[in-house]
């Protein structure tokens, strides 16, 4: 009867068990873009996506809830711990899912999964109060590398053709025997330069292949002369007399900008904790001048009205620039940490929590919810032009390069009509007389030395 009675019992707690189904866990997290945000009366971001994807890898359901106090969790005067630390230590929630970060202080009253995100401190201000870069060479940055090597090389095609034209052409060398070509290598690749900075350097050519090449290369110089100085009168617009803070040293060496960061927040404790001078140096500027932000909008909205740097989570910062086309991320990080998930000391979930997290970071789900999440609405205008690329002046490349073929065709042209007159004159082939006079023209100019010794001896 007692064995019976056992049996039944065991039955009844089985079958408790099997109605149960999946756990029920309470999770807290906090209201903050993109990570967790309202959508009617359900919640999106990238926690919640986080949440829904770790909990049909573990296999629990969960109840959602915002904490209270709106905190992520410190310890106040009396040492007791607010925010979600402090839901989790007094069992109001199970697991904290939230940008939090994992520091040793936290890991002390709670564990904390494997991190789920990198971040690190960095600052935002406006991108007028930034300077990009006031280097000795940014007069070469105006134009990109590709255009550079595009200009070099039209400048020696052009010089060579000039010189070529320049001896082909009868009309511009008409007697190779007697006269002397000045249009000799050197000096095309130096009137191509005196072109090119619209100072000229005669001779000019003679022949109408030459003044052709000629005409599309100042038309061209033109042209590269009216882009670059538009680009120059941007970049001397956009970078008058601007600060150039590009670091935290750079932040605390001036006392224009006043800068600061959320009141009672990891990022606060880490300038409160260091040893390093420039970053205790902020703190105590920060607490002097009692520049907090309450939240990472108040401190975004400060930075966009100008004369402010937030300094806060590389990751939410990067959001910022993203949403706010206004605003520039410094391009220094330290103090490098992870977002974690919290749960009570000693709680079996973080294990379990910590490898899921590790999966989804090996099948790149993470990377996809920080694209979805951090995709960026701007769109570049206005600021410091980007340097000119040839595809953007590929009308008179493609000009230039018809000029030249139809210089080098001219002048072939003027040769052959020569070559045919004489031809007719002494009853040869056209092909043997053409080729006679280019084999003449491209001498060097031996055939003047006859001349130049009689005139010397009369």
């Amino acid at each position: 009867m007692a064995l019976l009675e056992l049996i039944l019992v065991s039955s009844a707690l089985l079958a408790g068990v099997c109605a149960a189904g999946p756990q029920v866990l309470k999770v807290t997290t906090i209201k903050e873009e993109p990570y967790t945000m309202s959508k009617g009366s359900e919640l999106e971001g990238f926690c919640i996506d986080l949440l829904s994807a770790v909990s049909k890898k573990l296999d629990f359901k969960y109840d959602i809830q915002l904490v209270k106090d709106s905190r992520y969790g410190t310890t106040d005067e009396n040492g007791s711990w607010n925010g979600m630390i402090g839901e989790i230590i007094r069992g109001e929630a199970d697991i904290a899912v939230a940008p939090l970060t994992l520091t040793a202080k936290r890991e002390t009253v709670v564990d904390m999964t494997k991190p789920f995100m990198q971040t690190g401190l960095s600052f935002i201000l406006r991108k007028d109060l930034a300077s990009d870069d006031s280097q000795f060479l940014s007069l070469l940055n105006l134009f990109s590398t590709e255009m550079w090597m595009g200009v070099l090389v039209a400048y020696l095609l052009t010089s060579v053709c000039i010189f070529l034209v320049s001896r082909i052409s009868p009309c511009e060398w008409e007697q190779p025997e007697k006269e002397k070509n000045f249009f000799t290598l050197s000096h095309s690749f130096w009137y191509t330069v005196g072109a090119l900075t619209l100072q000229g350097a005669g001779p000019h050519p003679k022949a109408l292949s030459g003044r052709v090449i000629t005409s599309i290369w100042w038309l061209f110089s033109l042209v590269l002369l009216a882009c670059y100085f538009a680009n120059l009168s941007l970049w001397l617009h956009s970078d008058n007399q601007q600060l150039s803070i590009k670091s935290f040293e750079d932040l605390a060496n001036q006392n224009v900008i006043e800068y600061g960061t959320i009141k009672d927040s990891s990022s606060l404790n880490f300038f409160k904790n260091s040893n390093n001078p420039t970053y205790h140096r902020i703190y105590e500027h920060i607490k002097k001048a009692q520049s907090y932000s309450l939240n990472a909008e108040e401190g975004f909205r400060k930075a966009q009205k100008g004369n402010y740097a937030f300094i806060g989570e590389s990751v939410s910062l990067d959001l910022a620039v993203a949403r706010y086309c206004n605003l520039t991320r410094a391009p220094e990080i330290i103090g490098m940490r992870g977002y974690s998930i919290a749960a009570p000391l000693g709680s079996s979930l973080v294990k379990n929590l910590s490898v899921a997290i590790l999966r989804l970071s090996e099948s790149g789900e993470l990377d996809y919810f920080r694209s979805k999440w951090w995709a960026s609405s701007c769109v570049a205008k206005n600021g410091k032009g980007a340097p000119l690329k040839p595809a953007s002046l590929k009308g008179i490349f493609l000009l230039l390069a018809l000029g030249l073929g139809l210089g080098l065709f001219l002048a072939l042209m003027e040769l052959a009509a020569k070559s045919r007159k004489i031809a007719n004159t002494e009853q040869k082939s056209c092909c043997s007389v053409m080729s006679a006079e280019l084999s003449q023209r491209f001498k060097g100019g031996e055939a003047t030395t006859s001349e130049s010794s009689e005139k010397s001896k009369a």
